[in-house]
């Protein structure tokens, strides 16, 4: 096993001896579906605390050929799909983790040519004799190696977005990065090499004008999840259970964690924090000592079009219109209210009802998140005035 290629089962592992566990596995029959197909391509974005992370390892888990899963899996739904057998530990699985890399290097550009560098360097191992020692361009890589032996793979890439969101001044960073993506997932050599893309972060895919630097992927967001609805978050019939395994109240669980409604799907869950209020048998904010709560204040000190008192209003049990389709996916790129609410909408902080097109706040947690935002801002205004 390596740390970028075929890291193997641990991280779902880890998941499957947890106190709490929610069977997700579903989403594998979707993917499983959609394998060597032009819907092969996911970007799946979600709140942080949301699961990205462990449905990331799920995929490396049940694809990579570097371990035996059977037993992971065995009693979970996917266990039950005709399809689970056919493709259990049957790829080669790049697994990229953006936010750790990015810690390992001073620039977003650095942390491109440094997880090409490692990656190519554990294929090399895989796969002796095929590489020259000037291989350099990832891309590249993977198609030799294909048209050498025929392997396929499966990229996983958690946190794609975190360059754009810790690296957000690094233009040619960015670019960097965009082009090692473009090489990755576009054109038809791609298609050669790749039977599965997933990439999982807060952000849908960059806009540049009008147009995604990735536009053959599918994407699947907190606005519009599509089949993902059910996989976004804990379902009500799932927090019903861990309620009652769990001797905790239902309806007051639901006041505090409930309120993300999809078309498919209506009722959605932080995951997170039912899970913290299940193991402390306590309900409370669990997001406020994160550092989306710190931009959250820093969203509302914006103030476009009068932004903080339509918060104020929400906090109140208001609903506002919102148009998400101005938003560049990026966390600069802010022009309007509509821009700030459509962030906060991708970040958790607010609900949104596709059908009247309205943002809102979905429940006591993220309630008492704003209003102690708006508490810190009308303090921090206060003290600039003396």
């Amino acid at each position: 096993m390596g740390a970028y290629v075929n890291r193997g089962n641990g991280s779902f592992a880890s998941a499957r001896k947890s106190q709490i566990y929610v069977d997700k596995t579903g989403l594998l029959a979707y993917t499983n579906k959609v394998l060597d197909t032009e819907q092969c391509r996911i970007c799946n974005s979600r709140p942080r605390r949301f699961g990205k992370s462990m449905t990331a390892g799920m995929l490396a888990a049940y694809y990579g050929r570097g371990c035996d899963s059977r037993e992971l899996f065995e009693g979970l739904d996917i266990a039950r799909d005709p399809s689970f057998e056919k493709h259990l530990n049957q790829y080669d699985v790049i697994h990229l983790d953006l936010a750790y890399l990015l810690v390992q290097n001073k620039s977003a550009a650095e942390t491109v040519s440094f997880l090409q560098k490692c990656v190519i360097a554990e294929l090399k191992d895989i796969y002796p004799g095929i590489l020259s020692e000037e291989a350099g361009e990832l891309p590249l890589v993977l198609s030799a190696i294909h048209q050498a032996n025929g392997a396929r793979f499966v990229i996983i890439i958690d946190e794609w977005d975190a360059i754009f969101r810790e690296n957000m001044s690094e233009e040619a960073g960015q670019q960097a990065y965009i082009r090692l993506l473009r090489g990755l997932f576009k054109g038809e050599q791609s298609k050669d090499f790749v039977v599965l893309a997933y990439i999982t972060g807060i952000l849908p895919i960059k806009k540049y004008k009008s147009e995604s630097a990735l536009n053959n992927f599918r994407e699947f967001t907190m606005i519009s999840p599509k089949q993902f609805s059910e996989y976004m978050g804990f379902t009500e019939q799932e927090v019903r259970e861990l309620c009652c395994a769990h001797h905790m109240d239902f309806a007051e669980t639901a006041r505090w964690y409930d309120g993300y409604a999809f078309r498919q799907v209506k009722h959605v869950y932080n995951p997170n924090s039912v899970v913290n209020a299940m193991l402390d048998k306590e309900y409370d904010s669990y997001w406020s000592n994160t550092v989306s709560y710190e931009s959250l204040k820093d969203y509302i000190s914006m103030n476009f079009d009068g932004l903080r008192d339509m918060i104020v209003q929400m906090v109140a049990g208001d609903r506002c219109r919102v148009d998400t389709n101005t938003f560049q996916n990026d966390m600069t790129s802010f022009r309007s209210r509509d821009d700030v609410l459509t962030v906060l909408i991708h970040l958790g902080y607010l609900a949104y009802d596709a059908q009247t097109r309205e943002a809102y706040i979905p429940n006591e947690e993220v309630r008492m998140a704003f209003a102690r935002a708006i508490e810190d801002t009308d303090w921090m205004s206060c003290r600039k005035r003396l």
